[in-house]
């Protein structure tokens, strides 16, 4: 019989990319979302497997929608990418954060442990956990310093999964993930905002895209080698933590211009500060060392940060036509 596999955050950029995959491989995908009769699934049309997916409605932060949903499909893998994902965002809205990101991730493992404790769980942690490192290069043991409300709750996810994997014995582990794009991610994230901007300016737009500090560095990968990663850490003998990133860290500057550079345009001559536009706390240096993933799992990211702007430019100006 064909793997059952849950994504609960089937609808966002990674879901999709991920049901694509596991499809591939001959499982049967279930996806859930909050009301899955009004779901576009918009990501799921374009990459053209939306009637391949099982559709079901669950809100992870009701314990009892999740169990609801796990004794229905008898899923042998879960795959927990849903919640709030903007950082940004998470400083308006620090309680629906930590409510979308730590109270469902608690809630997905309590169920495993009552309804099957057999369950494989994946949880999307993330690299804002890090906090300020500076030049050193986070890796698996690096300490937490999280400065975001987005960071807390993903922090307060990870030592919940540690919780119940020692406590419990369930197979339950975190990707820590590094910053990852494709054309399927959201207008409201800064790289996307970025490219669409710079497609609209080389079709003819006088538009100036405004922008926070340039200054940030971030460790920027391709989406779709990242859902492989989550996929092999469900396959190992034994559930553990890993840091997945590329191991190059670029400025927001240099993301800036290769996006111009694409559309043969100086991103000097269209991109105006705006100070209102600086979050209250910005984590200006994000470094990886994915060297476990490498070693333990045979993963390593092959499209440089160039590339990754490059395929997203060639995505919108084909949208854009």
């Amino acid at each position: 019989m064909a793997t059952t596999t849950l994504i609960c955050g089937i609808s966002g950029q990674d879901g999709a990319y991920l049901a694509k995959l596991l499809l591939s491989r001959g499982h049967r995908v279930v996806g859930s979302s909050r009301d899955a009769q009004l779901g576009r699934f918009s990501n799921l049309v374009q990459l053209g497997i939306s009637d391949c997916v099982e559709f079901t409605s669950m809100t992870p932060n009701d314990f009892r929608s999740v169990v609801e949903v796990l004794t229905r499909f008898e899923p042998s893998e879960i795959y927990h990418l849903a919640g709030q994902s903007s950082v940004g965002l998470s400083f308006e809205q620090p309680v629906e954060t930590m409510q979308s990101i730590s109270v469902s991730t608690i809630n997905f493992l309590e169920a495993i442990r009552s309804v099957n404790k057999k369950i494989r769980y994946y949880n999307a942690c993330s690299s804002e956990c890090f906090g300020e490192n500076g030049t050193v290069a986070a890796n698996e043991s690096t300490p937490f310093r999280p400065c975001s409300p987005y960071a807390v709750a993903k922090a307060a996810a990870f030592w919940s999964v540690v919780n119940y994997r020692e406590a419990y014995d369930l197979f339950a582990c975190s990707g820590i993930l590094f910053n990852h794009e494709s054309p399927l991610r959201p207008e409201r994230f800064v790289t996307r905002k970025i490219v669409r901007a710079a497609c609209l300016i080389a079709a003819g737009s006088n538009e100036r895209l405004k922008l926070g500090s340039l200054d940030v560095h971030r460790d920027w990968g391709w989406a779709p080698e990242y859902v492989d990663a989550m996929s092999r850490m469900l396959m190992q003998e034994v559930a553990q933590d890993y840091v997945i990133a590329t191991g190059v860290t670029h400025s927001l500057k240099d993301f800036v211009s290769e996006a111009f550079l694409a559309l043969g345009l100086d991103w000097q001559d269209h991109v105006t500060f705006d100070p209102s536009l600086m979050r209250p706390n910005e984590l200006r240096m994000s470094r990886a060392d994915p060297s476990r993933v490498r070693l333990s799992l045979g993963w390593h990211a092959e499209t440089d940060m160039p590339t990754v702007v490059r395929a997203m430019v060639a995505a919108d100006q084909e949208a854009l036509r």
